[in-house]
């Protein structure tokens, strides 16, 4: 199965050219790369978060395999979709299903089941692509889509994915894709976020879901977040830090309605 891609020429450009003279400029060169287990990385349009993600991968030492977790915006398709073998296409060109580490995550994983539909139009996962493309071109990938959930089942699913990676014997980067609070002031907005990323730089997913319910945070992509932060913790992870923060009025200057974005490394 070949994915094509869903938005491009909506939320980065649809031509080779266009796309690698954005990244160029979103990706920084960085002379001591850190490993980490997982990042958190934002996912909208490139004009508003494509700077912040780019600042998070460009820190980072990306190996040849990488775990693309997201939200299912749409509801679309299983709670826990694998994407099956084939690839994706972007304009960059096509990346590959790591068929190996799919097997894996289906042997290891609960809930999780090989679905398309999910995909399909989800933008989430896609928008990652092109900076893993950009910086580390022999990459394979694997896509898991979720609906929200609560921690017992975050924790049964990011203990499945560190068993996953365990037998898979190979460095493996988990990108959870995830903006943060959306549509209310920037003042508002980095105040619930500061909340948010307190329990990230914990590692600390529990604290995330209840703190992200309890008031009223709209991180789209926390169960994401909460899953790599069980995964990389049972990994060994120790420590974490934001890498990048913004909010789409720091693109627009209007503050009063905005989305935030934070880049987050843990390792």
């Amino acid at each position: 199965m070949r994915r094509r891609p869903a938005v491009s020429g909506q939320f980065y450009p649809a031509t080779a050219d266009e796309l690698r003279d954005d990244l160029a400029v979103m990706i920084s060169p960085v002379a001591n790369k850190r490993k980490v287990f997982g990042i958190i990385s934002p996912h909208a349009g490139y004009i508003y978060s494509g700077g912040i993600a780019g600042l998070g991968f460009s820190a980072i030492d990306i190996p040849s395999t990488i775990l693309i977790i997201g939200p299912n915006h749409r509801g679309a398709g299983p709670p826990a979709a694998l994407f099956p073998d084939g690839s994706w296409n972007t304009p960059l060109g096509d990346i590959h299903i790591n068929s190996r580490l799919n097997a894996l995550l289906l042997q290891h994983v609960p809930y999780v089941q090989a679905d398309i539909l999910a995909h399909q139009f989800e933008h989430s996962l896609e928008v990652q692509v092109p900076f893993i493309q950009y910086l580390q071109p022999q990459a394979t990938i694997s896509a898991i889509c979720f609906e929200y959930g609560d921690f017992a089942a975050a924790f049964k699913i990011g203990e499945g994915i560190a068993a996953a990676l365990r037998a898979y014997g190979e460095d493996v980067l988990i990108v959870a894709s995830s903006d943060m609070t959306h549509y209310e002031s920037a003042v508002s907005a980095k105040r619930k976020d500061n909340l948010a990323l307190a329990h990230v730089l914990k590692l600390d997913p529990e604290g995330l879901l209840q703190v992200c319910r309890r008031e009223r945070i709209t991180m789209c992509g926390v169960m994401p977040a909460a899953v790599m932060l069980v995964a990389a913790s049972s990994l060994g992870a120790r420590q974490a830090e934001v890498l990048a923060y913004g909010t789409s009025g720091d693109v627009t200057g209007d503050d009063s309605q905005v989305v935030g974005y934070a880049s987050v490394a843990v390792w």
